[in-house]
């Protein structure tokens, strides 16, 4: 009983891993007034035909902080990345000379910084349903199992150790929405 117990566990804490991961990935593309190649994540670009994610088709860099350069890895293919970037809806405008896609990351307005604040919160907030979802789960699994024969003390004491991971959880997700609510207000 004791190991499906720690199966238990592991994969409880390895989905509120994944909840993080995937809160750390839409925090990213939330832009905070800096220029950050993950802005353009989720840009697709059609590539012979398919269409690819921008990033295996360019290079992206930031030369100074309010630019992302996008160096494609061939010449034709600059009309796309540019119909692919405004297709993203991102409310970026490209602008090349024929080489290299610039583009210019404006400042944030003091309304569009509450409305990113908003945003951030908003999937700070998924994170947690994902990771008390994942609690949920378990802890159904446990009273399951506690039905098969596992002893109460047994049960208590890893709904006890469930709740203490999904509590750590819920702390770094405060605090990565901190961090990147001060980013973000950050002028």
């Amino acid at each position: 009983m004791q190991e499906e117990i720690e199966l238990v566990l592991e994969d409880t804490k390895e989905r509120m891993e994944k909840a993080l991961e995937h809160l750390d990935n839409e925090l990213a593309k939330i832009r905070a007034g800096k220029a950050n190649p993950k802005m353009l994540e989720g840009v697709l670009v059609e590539y012979y035909g398919s269409m690819s994610p921008l990033s295996q088709v360019a290079n992206l860099s930031t030369p100074d902080p309010r630019t992302i350069a996008i160096q494609p890895w061939e010449k034709q293919l600059i009309g796309a990345i540019e119909k692919g970037i405004l297709v993203a809806n991102l409310g970026l405008n490209p602008d090349n000379n024929g080489e290299i896609i610039r583009i210019n990351i404006p400042p944030l307005t003091e309304e569009r910084r509450r409305d990113l604040v908003k945003q951030a919160k908003k999937e700070c907030e998924d994170a947690k349903v994902s990771v008390r979802s994942a609690r949920r789960d378990s802890n159904e699994e446990l009273k399951r199992m506690k039905k098969d024969g596992l002893s109460e003390d047994l049960e208590k004491d890893a709904e006890a150790d469930v709740q203490k991971m999904t509590d750590a959880f819920i702390k770094k997700i405060d605090e990565m929405f901190e961090v990147k609510e001060k980013d973000i207000l950050t002028v």
